[in-house]
């Protein structure tokens, strides 16, 4: 079974035979143990460290359809090598780009996005505002009336800008109970991005980019378009249909998981330092997060409609077949919302 694989060390990747071959190399050019990959087991990579790689071995990758996502020393996302679209399809191509470019139908599926973060988004703000244990220091009762009126709009929003504006505002709204979910651990002041200026946004910020780059991972593995897009502006150089799709999951897969690793002590101030570039999380404690994550990509739930169990990691895929079918005139996009 292919899994993602993590390099954090700086070193050279290269092919022997059907294997790829990491080798980490020091500040001083000196290399270390070889670490082996069989290419038939390798879904995609994250690279944290600097790379040696020359073309021969991107073709390698690309042949076998492993993509690579690159992280800065900031762990902000730089852009990702994909191979070639296997997948995609004229007729997908055509009907995607129609319901970009026709602003009924795009703004039918941009509302069904926000709809499906902003259920996603009030599942987790009614599990914590329930926890009787810690009710008292977190009433979370006013911050979930007003993404309930604010849901309310979405499906009267004229145009995608008032459709951003509103998703803007739950958002807002939302992360201002960060606070309150967490305790006395961390404090956020406020979303900030570029860099993060604390612990709660460095950890945001990662966990955001995580998501996004498992949607892009998914989305490859259909026909659909990855840069062709309906909330999120389509722009130069960026997969925007996976920041419409990580929408709908960022409350589940990566807001839940920060709260968990938080309130369960396994990520405390001590795994952070501040540089001139933001907040940054230290080596051992984004091995942990990713670790988790990965972890939580992995488990599994009983689906509804399909009644068996299936990954996170395939419920993103789940939710692209979804779009498809939507876009080809089949059925109705409903978007996924936790129900647990």
């Amino acid at each position: 079974m292919k899994q993602t694989k993590y390099l954090f060390n700086p070193g050279r990747l290269s092919r022997q035979d059907n294997t790829l071959k990491f080798t980490p190399v020091d500040e001083d050019g000196t290399e270390g143990q070889p670490r082996f990959l069989p290419v038939e087991q390798v879904s995609d990579l994250y690279v944290f460290g600097s790379l040696d790689a020359n073309s021969a071995l991107y073709n390698f990758l690309g042949k076998e359809g492993i993509a690579v996502h690159f992280f800065d020393y900031y762990e902000h996302y730089t852009g990702s090598f994909m191979p070639r679209e296997y997948l995609l399809a004229g007729k997908m191509q055509v009907e995607q780009t129609k319901h970009y470019l026709a602003a009924k139908k795009r703004i039918e599926v941009a509302r069904a996005f926000v709809e499906g973060a902003a259920c996603n988004i009030l599942r987790v703000l009614k599990y914590y505002n329930n926890r009787s244990a810690d009710r008292r220091d977190r009433d979370l009762t006013d911050a979930i009336a007003t993404i309930d009126r604010l849901l309310l709009s979405v499906p009267t929003a004229p145009d995608v800008p008032t459709l951003m504006g509103i998703e803007g505002n739950i958002r807002q709204t939302y992360y201002g109970c960060f606070d309150a979910i967490v305790g006395e651990t961390f404090t956020m002041n406020g979303r900030s991005k570029r860099p993060p200026q604390n612990e709660l946004n460095a950890l945001i910020s990662f966990g955001n980019m995580l998501c996004y780059t498992a949607c892009l991972g998914m989305i490859y593995h259909t026909q659909l378009n990855p840069t062709i897009s309906f909330l999120h502006e389509p722009g130069a150089r960026r997969y925007s249909l996976a920041l419409d799709m990580a929408e709908i999951f960022k409350p589940i897969l990566i807001d839940r998981l920060i709260f968990r690793m938080v309130n369960k002590r396994q990520l405390q101030a001590s795994d952070f330092r501040m540089e001139t570039g933001g907040c940054v999380m230290k080596e051992a404690a984004r091995k942990r997060f990713l670790q988790e994550f990965d972890a939580s990509l992995k488990e599994t739930i009983k689906h509804r409609s399909l009644g068996r169990s299936v990954s996170y990691k395939h419920l993103i895929k789940l939710e692209c077949y979804k779009l498809q079918k939507h876009l080809l005139g089949m059925e109705t996009y409903r978007p996924f919302k936790a129900w647990w």
